[in-house]
C-alpha cells in the first residue's frame, strides 16, 4: 500500500518552508498542535530547534511517533492505578512530545 505523501509550506522559526509528510502526519501533528494549544508553525519551530541533525520531516514524524507512544504509555500506567481515562485525552509526559536530541 503506498502513501500520498503531501507538500505543504508553513512558517517555521520565521521563515517559510516545505515539508513534505504523508498525510496521516499531516493529521496527527495538527492533532498534536491543537491539543497542545499552540499553532502548526509553533510546533513545527519548536521541533526544528531541538534538531540536531538530519531533516524536519523526518523529525516531525519522530516527534509524531514518540508522542503518541508516551500517551499510550500514561494511559497504560493510569489504568494500571485504576485512574479512569474516559472523555479525557491523556497529555504526553511532561505535556510535550519528545524531544530530537539524541544522547
Amino acid at each position: 500500500m503506498k502513501s500520498h505523501v503531501a507538500k505543504r509550506s508553513i512558517i517555521v522559526g520565521g521563515h517559510k518552508t516545505s515539508i513534505s509528510l504523508e498525510e496521516a502526519f499531516w493529521t496527527a501533528v495538527k492533532e498534536i498542535s491543537r491539543q497542545r494549544d499552540m499553532s502548526l508553525s509553533d510546533l513545527a519551530s519548536e521541533i526544528e530547534r531541538n534538531l540536531q541533525h538530519g531533516n524536519l520531516s523526518s523529525a516531525i514524524r519522530v516527534y509524531v511517533l514518540g508522542y503518541f507512544k508516551n500517551r499510550a504509555a500514561d494511559a497504560i500506567t493510569q489504568k494500571d492505578h485504576g485512574i479512569s481515562t474516559a472523555g479525557k485525552s491523556a497529555p504526553a509526559a511532561s505535556g510535550r512530545g519528545p524531544t530530537t536530541k539524541e544522547t
